[in-house]
C-alpha cells in the first residue's frame, strides 16, 4: 500500500520532496509503529546535519555571480582561443567552455541554462543546425556531475560517508574521459556533416582573451587545486570561488553592479533552499527504506542474477537509467543509494567512489531523456527548439556517454587511479 500511495503522488506531479516526506509519514500510520512519529523532526535534521552540504548553495553562489559578472563570457572567449580554429570550431568552443564552468557551478540544469543563453545564437549565426546547438551544450552539462566540483558528489559523499574531497579527485580522470569522447564525436559529426571550418583569433584579439581569460581561470584553479593540494576543504573552496567570482565581476569585469546582489542572492537563497529541503524530506524516507530492511532484499535478489561486479555495475546502470527517467537526479540518488551501496561494497566489494562516479552519471543522463527531461525542457525554452528534436540530435552523445559508462563499470582504475 505505501508503494502505491509513493507512485499515486509521484504520478500526480507533487513535489518530490512532499512525496517522500508523505510517503514516509504515511508507512508509520498504516505500520502501527505510531512511536517513530517521536523521531520523524529529529530525522529530518539529522539529514541536513553536515558540513559539507554548506558547499551546495556556495557553489550555487558562485555560478550566479559568474554568469552575471562576465566570468562566463570571457571563459568562452578563451575557449575560443584554444579551439577555434579547428573545423566545427564554435562546437569545440561550447565542449571546452562547458568543461571549464563545469569546474565551477557543479549543477547540470544551471550549466545547460547558462550555456544555452551564451552559446547557441551564437552557432546558430555561423551556419549550425540549431538544434544541434542547442544538443551539444545540453551535452556538455553532463560534464557538471562528473568534473569536480559536483552537486551530486557533495551529496553523495555526505550519504556514503566518504571524503567529499576523494569524491572530487575520484571524478577528474572520468570527466575528461567523458569530454574526450564527446571530443571524438564532434570530430566525426564534423566531417559527416561538414560543419564550418573555425578560424583562429588575431594575435591582437588571442592577446585579449588571454588576458581576460586567465583571471576567469582562477575559480576552476581555487575550488580543483585548494582540495588537491590539501589547503581547502569543499566547503572552503566554494566559499573562496564565491568571493573570487565576486570580486572578478565587480572591480576587473565591471559587470557586477551591486544592486543585482540582492536578486542573485535570492536565486541563490530559493534554488539551495530546494535542494535542502529535497535531502531533508529524502532521510526520513531513507529511515523508513533502512527501517524495512529493503536493501537486504535487494542483496538477496541481485545475488541471484549475479556475482560479477562488472555484471552488477551494467545492471545497476540499466535500472538506474530508467529511474533517471522519471524522477529527479538528486532525489532518484537519495533514493538508491542506501539501498544499492551496501550491496556494492560489501556483496561485490566495488570502492564506494568507483560506485559514486557510475551512478551519479547515469542519473543525470535522466535529464536529457524523455519523458521527463528537465534538461531538454530547460535547452528548449532558452532556444526555441522543441525538445524531441534536441533529444535526436543528442542520441549521438548520449551513446558516447553510455560508452564511458561502460568503461568505468569495467575498468576501476579509471576512478580510483588519483587517489
Amino acid at each position: 500500500m505505501t508503494v502505491a500511495v509513493f507512485a499515486l503522488l509521484l504520478l500526480g506531479a507533487v513535489p518530490i520532496a512532499l512525496v517522500l516526506a508523505l510517503t514516509a509519514m504515511f508507512y508509520i500510520l498504516v505500520s502501527g509503529n505510531t512511536v517513530l512519529f517521536e523521531s520523524y523532526p529529529q530525522q529530518l535534521f539529522a539529514a541536513i546535519e553536515s558540513y559539507g552540504l554548506l558547499a551546495i548553495p556556495l557553489f550555487m553562489l558562485a555560478g550566479e555571480l559568474m554568469n552575471e559578472g562576465g566570468v562566463t563570457r570571457r571563459l568562452i572567449d578563451l575557449a575560443r582561443l584554444l579551439v577555434g580554429g579547428f573545423r566545427g570550431g564554435l562546437a569545440y568552443i561550447n565542449l571546452v567552455a562547458n568543461m571549464m564552468m563545469a569546474a565551477i557551478i557543479g549543477s547540470a540544469a544551471s550549466q545547460i541554462a547558462i550555456m544555452s543563453r551564451a552559446m547557441v545564437p551564437a552557432m546558430e549565426r555561423e551556419g549550425y543546425d540549431k538544434p544541434y546547438s542547442a544538443a551539444i551544450t545540453a551535452a556538455g552539462g553532463l560534464l557538471s556531475p562528473i568534473i569536480p566540483p559536483s552537486m551530486l558528489f557533495v551529496l553523495f559523499g555526505v550519504m556514503a560517508q566518504v571524503p567529499i574531497a576523494d569524491m572530487f579527485i575520484a571524478g577528474i580522470l572520468p570527466g575528461l574521459l567523458l569530454g574526450g569522447t564527446f571530443f571524438l564525436t564532434i570530430a566525426i559529426m564534423g566531417l559527416v556533416q561538414q560543419y564550418p571550418k573555425g578560424e583562429w583569433l588575431s594575435r591582437q584579439e588571442a592577446m585579449k582573451a588571454l588576458k581576460m581569460g586567465l583571471p576567469a581561470m582562477s575559480i576552476p584553479l581555487i575550488i580543483i587545486g585548494g582540495i588537491l593540494l590539501g589547503l581547502a576543504t569543499p566547503t572552503e573552496s566554494a566559499a573562496l570561488a564565491s568571493l573570487a567570482a565576486l570580486l572578478l565581476g565587480r572591480y576587473l569585469y565591471r559587470d557586477l553592479k551591486v544592486t543585482m546582489l540582492p536578486e542573485i542572492l535570492k536565486r541563490t537563497a530559493i534554488n539551495a533552499g530546494l535542494v535542502i529541503m529535497l535531502i531533508a524530506a529524502a532521510g526520513v524516507f531513507g529511515w523508513v527504506v533502512v527501517y524495512e530492511q529493503l536493501p537486504q532484499m535487494a542483496a538477496a535478489w541481485i545475488a541471484a542474477l549475479t556475482t560479477d561486479p562488472f555484471i552488477f555495475l551494467l545492471l545497476l546502470v540499466g535500472v538506474l537509467l530508467l529511474v533517471g527517467m522519471i524522477i529527479d537526479g538528486i532525489a532518484a540518488l537519495i533514493l538508491v543509494v542506501p539501498i544499492l551501496l551496501p550491496i556494492a561494497t560489501q556483496q561485490f566489494d566495488i570502492t564506494p567512489y568507483q560506485f559514486g562516479v557510475v551512478v551519479c552519471l547515469t542519473l543525470v543522463l535522466g535529464l536529457l531523456t524523455p519523458p521527463v527531461g528537465a534538461g531538454l525542457f530547460i535547452a528548449s525554452s532558452m532556444t526555441g527548439v522543441p525538445p524531441m528534436r534536441i533529444f535526436l540530435a543528442l542520441l549521438p552523445f548520449l551513446l558516447a556517454s553510455l560508452i564511458t559508462l561502460v568503461l568505468l563499470a569495467w575498468q576501476p582504475w579509471l576512478t580510483l587511479a588519483l587517489l
